[in-house]
């Protein structure tokens, strides 16, 4: 039984919604002014809430919606403003504030049930897509997460293993020192799958949230070519391949937190090293183009088919023997979910054996 709370200072009105509601067996709340209202949602949590825009004063209806928004638990109730006065400038107020709909006054019964059924119906989506979601996520887990942790387990204990019985049968110093970098190297690795996880599932928990996503595009990077300097030349150096690196990097600041922006750069860089060969240009570029940052990284690898761009997500990786490169594949599927939550787009221009280059397009930060 869905529950909603009406908010208005005529007790005739809220009586007659209330028994026009409980006809249609939702369960139904009542809250004569804004603090007793917004009391009531914080307590209660009603699946929907209807409010009148002029109560004691002119106006409450707004400030009984803004403080609800601010507000983490009822921040994402639906909200139906009711108003005599529906003029376009109200509504555009209302809205701005972050109500879902109008209900202008007076109002028949039908018009206050399509109104009602209609947002309960678009949560109902919501939370169904949220569920679905997390259900084919908890899926890929259950069925790549134990396999890609076992691979450099398997490296920590047997290594481990060894250096346990080194007292019995005494082993070389280099023998022991090279076990030491297995090691450190397994552990790097199971670090890093787990860190790339728990980025990628809470990201998945970030895109179902309307007022975070806003949040994060308020944010900037305000020196992104000294980012992107950084970053490329430390995965380089890393891979014992600075003079493979061409950078040029400029444009102006995206609109993107420099931690997020980090993040992006290092998982593409990264990769363009990794599956290139010694000896072959990984090239760093970004520019400002068509009112976006443009950030894009080309390598000479064995780049992707139009197969596997179309496939490309989290958990999955191509050509594993091939490749024989340790991970579950979610440095791109994380770098793609970071520039689509603020705004952007990351395109991918491959042909097999040909190299891939990686193009990624933010806004501009609204500050500039």
């Amino acid at each position: 039984m869905s529950k909603i709370l009406v908010i208005d200072d005529e007790a005739w009105l809220r009586e007659m919604i209330q028994l026009a509601l409980q006809q249609r067996g939702f369960e139904v709340l009542e809250a004569s002014d804004s603090d007793e209202g917004i009391a009531t949602a914080r307590e209660k949590l009603p699946d929907l809430i209807l409010c009148d825009v002029n109560m004691d004063k002119a106006g409450a209806g707004y400030a009984t919606l803004s403080k609800l928004r601010e507000d983490a638990t009822t921040a994402t109730i639906p909200f139906i403003l009711m108003t005599g006065l529906a003029d376009a400038a109200g509504m555009r107020h209302g809205m701005a504030l972050g109500a879902d709909d109008y209900l202008p006054k007076p109002f028949k019964i039908d018009e206050l049930y399509a109104a009602v059924d209609a947002r309960l119906r678009k949560v109902r989506t919501v939370r169904e897509e949220a569920e679905r979601k997390f259900s084919n996520l908890r899926n890929q887990i259950t069925m790549m997460l134990p396999h890609e942790m076992r691979t450099p387990l398997n490296g920590i204990i047997s290594n481990a293993e060894l250096l346990a019985t080194a007292v019995e049968m005494p082993l070389p110093p280099k023998e022991i020192a090279e076990m030491g970098r297995e090691i450190s190297e397994s552990g790097q690795r199971l670090e890093r799958l787990i860190e790339n996880f728990l980025v990628y599932a809470q990201l998945q928990i970030v895109a179902a949230d309307p007022a975070t996503v806003s949040a994060l595009r308020d944010a900037s990077t305000p020196q992104p070519d000294e980012v992107i300097r950084a970053i490329a030349i430390s995965q380089a150096d890393r891979t014992g391949r600075l003079g493979d690196l061409v950078v040029n990097a400029g444009g102006l600041s995206p609109a993107i937190a420099e931690e997020y922006f980090k993040r992006i750069v290092t998982e593409l860089v990264q990769n363009a090293f990794k599956f290139s060969p010694a000896g072959t240009p990984v090239r760093v570029d970004c520019k400002s183009a068509g009112g976006m940052v443009e950030f894009s990284v080309q390598d000479s690898g064995r780049g992707f088919s139009t197969e596997q761009i179309q496939r490309i997500g989290a958990y999955v990786q191509f050509e594993r023997k091939m490749q024989d490169v340790e991970g579950l594949g979610l440095g791109l599927a994380i770098a793609r979910k970071l520039v689509e939550l603020h705004g952007g787009t990351l395109a991918i221009e491959s042909g097999q054996g040909s190299g891939a280059t990686v193009t990624v397009k933010l806004p501009v930060a609204k500050n500039l």
